[in-house]
């Protein structure tokens, strides 16, 4: 697992009293959830790269937008983006349309075929997630869920406060 500090000895002590050394435990889940993660994306009928996965998801979130909005969205440059848009229409997942009030924009929608595969591709990732979860003792599932809830809620408050990465 990687180590944020790059040493091996600096697990915690269990009392989470600690920030850094729950850090550390939370980066090596973080790793293993990437891992299940990528990994039941990969068993999916059609395999797609990290980055494609992240654009569908983008454009399925916010349908219609233009390739700039979408490579502003990835943080990448536009012709980057104008190449994975051509792999992704290429298999058939999404389509550019005119749009109708602005004759000069393509609005970049997903096709139904995307649509079934970011599905599919949610569906084995909840199926991977819950097999582990499963073996989970029920008390360690719900201080799980407790955790990442008041992890979720101080990322927001810190957010709000401006002390936010994101």
């Amino acid at each position: 697992m990687t180590r944020l500090s790059g040493s091996g000895d600096d697990r915690s002590n269990g009392s989470g009293e600690d920030p850094r050394s729950v850090a550390l435990e939370i980066a090596d889940a973080v790793d293993a959830l990437s891992d299940l993660w990528s990994v039941a994306a990969q068993g999916a009928s059609l395999r797609l790269s990290p980055h494609q996965l992240r654009a569908l998801r983008i454009l399925e979130s916010e349908p219609g937008l233009n390739l700039t909005a979408l490579a502003e969205g990835m943080d990448i440059g536009p012709p980057t983006a104008s190449r994975l848009c051509d792999r992704l229409e290429a298999a058939g997942l999404l389509e550019r349309l005119l749009h109708p009030h602005k004759r000069r924009e393509v609005q970049l929608v997903l096709t139904n075929r995307g649509r079934q595969v970011l599905a599919e591709v949610a569906a084995r990732r909840s199926q991977a997630l819950a097999m582990v979860l499963a073996a989970m003792e029920p008390g360690e599932r719900t201080a799980l869920s407790r955790g990442v809830r008041a992890f979720l809620t101080a990322q927001d408050r810190a957010d709000k406060e401006g002390d936010g990465s994101r």
